[in-house]
């Protein structure tokens, strides 16, 4: 086993992300605590709750979350309601109700300062065209920023900046982590690098295709270029559902429980199997 800070990476990938609960449940219970949480859009939010309390016991504080009826109003608008926002603005969805979550969930006033773990999130700048990492300062306007979706959710401006999701940027950070001197990573993704791709054949697959593209690209060539002394698992999610690649994915929360459910147990094999043997 590598010696060194242990970093819990969690990637985007909106309601994909409730495998990330299992995976983290399945890390507390095999003995693993994280020195440094890093998160991007979904994974932001459930790292920023893993940041302030690292035990197991958040793991059941994110299964009610994600169960809540307040989860499910983040995209819960009427076909209707969307589309007149959007014929209005550049967005189907209020932030109101994730904002309202994460007040709730983190507290309104809390900082990074704050936390009990280390917690970095990640935001893509607009005006920069770059990548941006929150590090301090208020907690829930950076990660409210790190999961405003383009085209769901409006940019969050900050300072003056206006900000979008970090998967735009970096949807699964692992080089953040090794930047920060992590030695033994635990990279929590959402299933869309374990499936193969394959080309368009609707309109709405050319945008999917083409971001998968982008981001699997970046997270081979940061997994081939890790230093030597850094060792890192990519945990497994279980497998997925058919209605994952639909456009409306992103608004069934239904099921939660069983993504949850899959990743713990797959997880958990992979760590019994693979982590404590080396």
């Amino acid at each position: 086993m590598v010696n060194g800070p242990v970093a819990f990476v969690l990637g985007g990938g909106g309601v994909l992300g409730a495998v990330e609960v299992g995976m983290l449940r399945a890390l507390f219970r095999a003995g693993f605590t994280p020195d440094l949480v890093v998160g991007t859009s979904i994974g932001a939010v459930n790292g920023a709750l893993v940041a302030a309390d690292p035990v197991e016991a958040v793991t059941d504080r994110l299964v009610r979350l994600w169960a809540s009826p307040e989860a499910g109003e983040v995209y819960g608008d009427s076909l209707a309601r969307q589309l007149r926002r959007f014929a209005a603005r550049t967005h189907l969805h209020s932030p109101t109700p994730l904002r309202r979550l994460l007040e709730r969930e983190l507290g309104e006033q809390t900082t990074f300062e704050e936390l009990r773990v280390p917690f970095r999130c990640c935001a893509a700048s607009i005006e920069r065209a770059a990548e941006h990492w929150f590090t301090k300062g208020p907690l829930v306007r950076a990660v409210l920023a790190s999961a405003s979706v383009p085209g769901l959710l409006p940019p969050s401006e900050i300072d003056g900046e206006h900000y979008v999701d970090g998967g735009i940027v970096n949807s699964i950070p692992v080089d953040e982590a090794v930047r920060c001197g992590a030695k033994l990573i635990f990279v929590l993704q959402v299933g869309r690098i374990e499936r193969p791709l394959s080309p368009p054949r609707r309109p709405w697959e050319v945008a999917q295709v083409a971001f998968e593209i982008a981001r699997r690209h970046r997270f081979a060539r940061e997994m081939a270029s890790l230093p030597d002394d850094v060792s890192v698992h990519v945990l497994p999610t279980g497998g997925g559902e058919p209605r994952d690649d639909s456009p409306w994915a992103y608004r069934d929360m239904a099921a939660a429980g069983r993504r949850i459910s899959r990743a713990y147990t797959a997880s958990r094999r992979y760590l019994d199997a693979q982590v404590r043997t080396e």
